[in-house]
């Protein structure tokens, strides 16, 4: 119990508190009021005191931001990073990637993607050493030794070794394996030297030997089990290969019930122990399409980081700023090739008429995309081209007196003809944008000539067989001549033969002084002797007008422009884009500045 006293000491205690809080609120109202109420304002008369002050805050922090950006920019510098998944579409289709059966487009990328050989071409299309690290010729131009690198091993760990190099040519050259670049090397004596050392010697003197060794080298510890007969089938090729290249072998995917809707998708991981330093990217994967405007689609639809091989570029990637379209010049030749064998093109007149009457400058000049004009049967700036000897030039008034003085006249329709037969044949050409403006073009020239032409664009498989059998009177094409001169392939008798292998003389081209020009540049190993041995060729190509050459083909390949390391100045094949592929990138990170 609390009695009466404590009572009243408490009470006086609370009234006591609540006494000195009344004081204090009263005493903080009154500052308040005197210390900041009344002296608002003031503030109204210092406003711009204020806000200058307020600015020049603002202003140094900005200056310290933008400068703080400005020594990043100063010490420091984009470089590739590691990483990424690099996805390249393709026209085409995926059928093997054994270098040894490689067809089209696909299957030569893959390949290279997958395997080394002795020989590559730089990002200029020079030859290099790749798994060769140097080479000689002998005095007698016949015997070549090879020298090997000793860090190089198959993707399965296993290193590669001279019997590889051996395995693989002695598996071309046995008739068995049924490699299409048997006929290349039948007649050449592979040997060791030692574990490092590889001599390769041959019947003849060939001055190109060395672009032969450019084909991918196949590993002996996998495939020596494998029936040479049976090689062409083995599950090696589409399921389980395995290289020494940039990129190793992970899966297949074919998507679509039918040859139209098919698609094939290759993937393939970095090569960690590559030996020219494992590649930037991380995974490359090539898809397949069968037709150009899926593939764009699949692009815009940001699905793809590249595509390859396109024709033409539509105006949606015209208009569009975020690609890369690189236009890159392969070394082979677009040429009206004339069938010699048949009426009217066997006679000469007809054909240097039809060459005088073409204004290839005004063609090449106006096609879709930038072309290196062609004007003889080798490549300017290729050893052996002379400026002073090029097939004959447009000359309208001389072409028509040519074909006056052989007996075609023209008559009243605008046409010629020579004992009622008028001066027709036809030209076939692949379907594409680009052939079709060409043709379109030689179609008005000749026609002023008092010529008609048939124009005819087969389907690519239709094509490749009427050519192949040499069916046609005429044909657009484009042809793969390569760094070296030696065009023997292209223009020499024995390649118009039906039993020749690949019958490469598509104009059925057949002079005694042509051939003995060819031989003569190809068995000489001295540069300025081949020059002089090829000028004989050069001037009766010129007089006998085989063909009509126009333009250098172009390679074009479009990518997002986050792609880096990309470097092709020139090519020989599309597949030679990845002569450099290992320093691909399509990542960037920021690194101090030596």
């Amino acid at each position: 119990m609390i009695d009466r006293k404590t009572k009243l000491r408490l009470r006086r205690n609370v009234r006591k508190g609540r006494k000195q809080v009344e004081n204090i609120s009263v005493f903080a109202e009154d500052q308040i009021e005197r210390n900041f109420i009344r002296r608002l304002h003031r503030l109204l008369d210092v406003r711009r005191f204020v806000f200058g002050w307020l600015s020049l805050v603002l202003l140094m922090i900005g200056a310290s931001f933008f400068q703080l950006r400005a020594l990043g920019a100063h010490y420091l510098k984009p470089v590739a990073a590691s990483g990424g998944v690099y996805t390249e579409g393709i026209i085409g289709s995926f059928t093997n990637a054994n270098p040894l059966y490689i067809t089209g487009g696909v299957d030569s990328s893959v390949s290279k993607l997958l395997f080394s050989s002795l020989f590559t071409y730089s990002a200029d299309g020079k030859l290099i050493g790749d798994i060769a690290t140097s080479w000689k010729v002998d005095d007698t131009n016949k015997v070549y030794t090879v020298t090997i690198r000793d860090d190089v091993k198959w993707h399965d760990g296993e290193p590669l070794t001279v019997d590889d190099i051996l395995f693989t040519y002695k598996l071309i050259q046995n008739p068995n394996a049924g490699s299409p670049l048997f006929s290349s090397w039948r007649d050449v004596k592979i040997a060791a030297i030692d574990e490092q050392t590889v001599t390769f010697t041959l019947p003849n003197v060939f001055a190109a030997f060395p672009y032969s060794m450019t084909n991918g080298i196949v590993p002996s510890h996998i495939l020596e089990e494998v029936e040479p007969e049976q090689l062409r089938s083995d599950t090696f090729n589409t399921v389980r290969p395995v290289g020494s290249g940039p990129f190793r072998w992970e899966t297949v995917e074919v998507r679509g019930d039918t040859p139209e809707n098919r698609q094939e998708q290759v993937a393939l991981i970095r090569n960690e122990a590559y030996y020219r330093g494992a590649p930037k990217l991380q995974r490359f994967i090539i898809k397949t399409f069968r037709d150009e405007k899926t593939m764009s689609d699949k692009f815009q639809n940001k699905e793809l980081t590249a595509m390859s091989g396109l024709s033409s570029i539509s105006d949606e990637l015209v208009a569009d700023e975020s690609p890369d379209i690189m236009n890159i010049p392969l070394s082979g030749s677009v040429m009206v090739f004339f069938n010699t064998s048949q009426a009217p093109l066997n006679e000469k007149p007809v054909r240097q008429a039809l060459v005088s009457s073409v204004d290839t400058t005004e063609i090449v000049n106006n096609l879709p995309l930038a072309s290196i004009k062609s004007d003889s049967p080798l490549l300017r700036g290729q050893l052996g081209y002379d400026p002073t000897v090029t097939q004959l030039p447009f000359d309208l008034l001389k072409a028509e007196a040519l074909l006056d003085e052989a007996g075609w006249l023209k008559r009243t329709d605008g046409f010629r003809y020579k004992d009622d037969v008028k001066l027709q044949f036809s030209l076939k050409a692949p379907s594409t944008s680009e052939y079709t403006y060409v043709l379109q073009q030689l179609q008005l020239a000749w026609q002023k000539l008092g010529v008609s032409l048939n124009v005819d664009q087969p389907t690519d498989s239709d094509l490749q067989s009427l050519v192949s059998l040499h069916q046609y009177d005429a044909v657009l094409y484009s042809i793969s001549i390569g760094e070296d001169p030696d065009v023997f392939a292209f223009w020499h008798s024995s390649q118009a033969d039906v039993l020749s292998v690949n019958r490469l003389n598509l104009s059925e081209y057949q002079s005694t002084a042509a051939d003995q020009a060819l031989e003569g540049g190809r068995t000489r190993s001295d540069p300025e002797l081949r020059v002089v041995k090829y000028k004989p060729f050069l001037e009766v190509w010129r007089e006998d007008a085989p063909a009509l050459a126009l333009y250098q083909p172009r390679y074009l390949y479009v990518s997002r422009n986050t792609l880096t390391g990309f470097e092709s100045q020139g090519v020989t094949s599309a597949a030679d884009r990845f002569a450099n592929v290992q320093n691909w990138s399509i990542k960037t990170t920021d690194v101090y500045k030596n």
